[in-house]
């Protein structure tokens, strides 16, 4: 492995890191109704955990409404009921074909809440980048006392490193920041 591999494999890594958290931050709910909330929604279909994006269309109503059309009428009682007892704290309302989820408004402090999970999640994202360039680190330590490259490319292949990291972590407050505001606007 060259330390051109270790710095690309390493960059990949860490934009996994960002679009992981970009996808948690999906789940979090703000003002607004978001199809993305409903994803991880698991119903039982026929006996089989299946997510909800595979047995029902989603759609959204209005800015605090989801609807949900499950493909098959048979599969309503069921949808309903895993959107009920998903941890989301939504109560769906059917109407014989088509599911309607209204989002209740969010109080201020729970807004205030969801800005620390967001700061919490924000923070496990950095310990992420933190330790992907902890292991790159290690991997050209090795190549240099391997006698593969000289201590001045291992000089600036750390100090590569450090500058991707010092970008994604960036990266990281960017999108923790959006969603805080997103989240505390009214």
């Amino acid at each position: 492995m060259t330390v051109a591999d270790i710095i690309s494999q390493t960059q990949h890594k860490m934009g996994r890191t960002i679009q992981t958290l970009r996808e948690d931050f999906v789940k979090i709910r703000t003002g607004r109704a978001s199809t993305g909330l409903l994803e991880h929604v698991m119903v039982d279909y026929y006996g089989c955990p299946t997510p909800i994006n595979q047995v029902a269309q989603i759609g959204v109503g209005d800015a605090r409404t989801l609807t949900v059309q499950p493909w098959e009428k048979g599969m309503l009682a069921a949808v309903e009921k895993a959107i009920r007892n998903s941890d989301l704290g939504l109560n769906p309302a059917s109407n014989g074909e088509l599911i309607r989820v209204p989002l209740p408004p969010l109080t201020e402090e729970r807004r205030r809440e969801l800005t620390k999970v967001v700061k919490g999640m924000g923070e496990d994202a950095k310990v992420a980048v933190r330790n992907l360039r902890r292991d790159a680190n290690t991997h050209v330590d090795r190549l240099c006392k391997d006698k593969e490259i000289s201590e001045d490319d291992q000089t600036r292949a750390e100090k590569e490193i450090q500058k991707l990291t010092d970008k994604y972590i960036g990266e990281v407050d960017k999108t923790v920041g959006e969603k805080e505001k997103e989240i505390m606007t009214v």
